[in-house]
């Protein structure tokens, strides 16, 4: 009987400010790999220095996919996400390399990864109008009351503030009879199409957060805010989805008056900590994960080392 032999695919995945991205780089030239970007921020283009989007040089030579793809006035949901690293999985098969996946956004990495299916009914844009009226009426604490009666799993999951996830796991529920949560859980239970190695990289809680805090400080000198005031004059809103991001959403507050700089700051810096908290908690959910403790290595040479040997 023959054996079918799976494609191969490489992740490295773990909280924001840990590494990923200097572990990707050194792993695709040791072993002749394409990086595919799994960050759901870095997709939009000018949005740079919130994103501590990697630079060219930082690539050495490199290709990486899935960066700089739409515009900050666009949307972009996972079944994007899935639907375009799949064709970049093709495109760097074809080339004889290995796509290795790095980013802490863990639903598109299990997207990809377990090839989730995303069919349900489509949008409600009636439904979605009504649940935003709530979010902006009555704030978006309210919302995520009904979304916590429906599939208190899910809401458990979201903050309040993630008011476009919300309202989409309130719009599923509504249109299918069941929990989004429990479509995503007998999705977890597939099998994937790729021979997979799941690396997650962490390292102890101090360290991240002092490294959050080092790379935010970065951020502000490199000027965020002024990015940001771009960003406002290309017409970007504080209710799209790339002005929810991390750094942009609480610096558009501070230009709009709501808070001073100082404020602005201090919130980057914690809502940039509790969302890598939140990433660990995911992929402590996942299977089959290898973790890469970087308290470990010596540098990510010695991290790197260790990943070839379990490839």
């Amino acid at each position: 009987m023959s054996v079918v032999l799976k494609p191969k695919l490489i992740i490295i995945a773990g909280p924001t400010a840990v590494g990923k991205s200097d572990l990707g780089v050194e792993l695709a030239l040791r072993i002749g790999g394409e990086i595919i970007s799994a960050d759901s921020m870095q997709v939009y283009r000018h949005m740079d220095i919130g994103t501590a989007k990697i630079t060219h040089d930082e690539m050495k030579g490199v290709v990486h996919h899935m960066i700089d793809i739409i515009e900050p006035t666009e949307n972009y949901h996972v079944y994007d996400f899935k639907h375009r690293a799949k064709k970049a999985c093709d495109e760097i098969y074809s080339r004889g390399k290995i796509p290795i996946v790095v980013g802490g956004t863990g639903f598109y990495i299990q997207a990809l990864l377990y090839d989730i299916d995303f069919s349900d009914r489509g949008e409600d844009s009636d439904m979605r109008s009504e649940l935003q009226k709530i979010a902006d009426q009555k704030g978006p604490e309210a919302l995520h009351d009904i979304l916590a009666e429906l599939d208190p799993d899910t809401a458990s999951s979201l903050h309040p503030n993630n008011v476009k996830r919300v309202i989409r796991a309130i719009e599923y529920a509504r249109q299918n009879g069941e929990a989004i949560s429990k479509h995503n859980e007998e999705q977890r239970e597939k099998q994937s199409p790729y021979d997979f190695r799941y690396f997650v990289l962490t390292d102890d809680r101090d360290a991240v957060y002092e490294r959050i805090d080092a790379r935010v400080d970065k951020m502000i000198a490199a000027g965020l805010e002024d990015e940001v005031r771009s960003l406002v004059k290309m017409g970007c809103t504080p209710n799209m989805t790339s002005m929810q991001g991390i750094g942009y959403k609480q610096m558009l507050m501070y230009l709009n008056g709501e808070i001073d700089r100082d404020e602005a700051i201090r919130l980057i810096k914690r809502d940039s900590r509790h969302y890598a908290k939140r990433q660990l908690t995911w992929f402590n959910r996942e299977k089959e994960l290898i973790w890469l403790d970087r308290r470990q290595y010596r540098d990510t040479a010695g991290i790197c080392d260790a990943a070839c040997k379990m490839i």
